[in-house]
């Protein structure tokens, strides 16, 4: 009989891991165009995080938006504001946008980048769980991150089963090939014949 073991390669890899988990994060669109797209686009596309931040809180504050345009703004902001390292000022954007809309999938997965990031590693498995459970737009992101999370705490088989799942559903998606790239897996024949 045989077991599959699954090792990593084990070279500061969580450190790694944990930097660019809040570099991969899931915007989320709001209806029409105006400030509220801009913030949008800024935290989807790129650019700089301190003006995508100061865009998102003129649409926050100056603007008349849905509660889910509201909420999706506070989401954006905070990926923004991951980016820009400041993990609790994304928490608390996280907090207020999931406050506003509880079901935007993308929201956990983003709060729990930023939990990794704080090692607030088992409140990050749990709004990653949710983000997979409400569907989250970009899965491959919800599973990257958690991955990150299984391998934190030692449960290998299952980071490499996260990670491989993040390649199938984006096979371009290069931080999680990378991860992938780092686990062998090794047959073992169990020596007792049973």
């Amino acid at each position: 009989m045989t077991h599959r073991v699954y090792k990593a390669i084990a070279l500061g890899c969580f450190a790694v891991a944990v930097l660019t988990a809040s570099s991969a994060n899931a915007a989320i669109s709001v209806i029409g165009s105006g400030i509220a797209e801009d913030c949008y686009k800024a935290a989807e596309f790129g650019g700089s995080p301190m003006e995508g931040i100061t865009t998102c809180t003129y649409a926050i504050d100056e603007t008349a938006l849905t509660n889910s345009d509201k909420a999706a703004t506070y989401i954006n902001r905070g990926i923004l504001e991951a980016r820009n390292n400041n993990p609790h000022a994304a928490l608390e954007d996280y907090n207020r946008g999931l406050k506003l809309d509880g079901d935007l999938g993308e929201g956990y997965v983003d709060r729990g980048a930023s939990e990794i990031v704080l090692k607030d590693l088992d409140h990050a498995l749990a709004d990653i769980n949710q983000g997979i459970s409400l569907h989250a737009n970009r899965l491959e992101i919800a599973y990257y991150d958690r991955a990150i999370v299984d391998e934190a705490q030692g449960n290998i088989r299952a980071a490499y089963e996260d990670y491989k799942m993040a390649v199938q559903l984006a096979p371009d998606f290069g931080l999680a090939n990378e991860q992938l790239m780092r686990f062998k897996v090794v047959r073992k024949s169990n020596a007792s014949g049973a």
